[in-house]
């Protein structure tokens, strides 16, 4: 689905794409898999911990969806997705870092997604850049 007029999208850029879009929808499931499982066996063990880790799946959930779909609003909403994801693993992972008690225990976000391979604080860098080379009307 092709916006008229529009230059088509190299197909370099739609693979980078489509590999950014499966990174975040894997995460989105392992975030909202973990998250759910916490939340429906011991919420009252870390309800902050778990329900941020809830938050996170929901963001990468919202940014997948945004970066399949064409258009300037799609692009916006990924881009506040990606804000926000950023925004969200760079205050928990100082704060889990300075405080590693913080939390009874860890969130996705948690020293800055170490229990993740870092990759929830690589991911937002990596989808605000692809953004940024890629015009709304151009995006698969």
């Amino acid at each position: 689905m092709s916006t008229p007029g529009a230059r088509p999208v190299p197909a370099r850029r739609r693979a980078m794409g489509q590999v950014l879009i499966a990174a975040y929808a894997v995460f989105a499931v392992a975030a909202g898999a973990r998250a759910g499982a916490q939340i429906a066996t011991k919420l009252d063990q870390a309800p902050v911990a778990y329900l941020l880790s809830a938050v996170a799946a929901v963001v990468y959930l919202v940014a997948t969806l945004a970066f399949r779909r064409p258009g300037r609003r799609a692009f916006h909403v990924a881009l506040a997705a990606c804000a926000f994801e950023l925004a969200g693993v760079l205050v928990v992972g100082t704060a889990t870092v300075l405080d590693p008690g913080l939390f009874a225990d860890d969130t996705v976000w948690s020293h800055y997604g170490q229990g993740y391979g870092f990759v929830p604080l690589v991911l937002p860098f990596v989808g605000l850049a692809w953004l940024r080379h890629v015009e709304p009307e151009t995006r698969p």
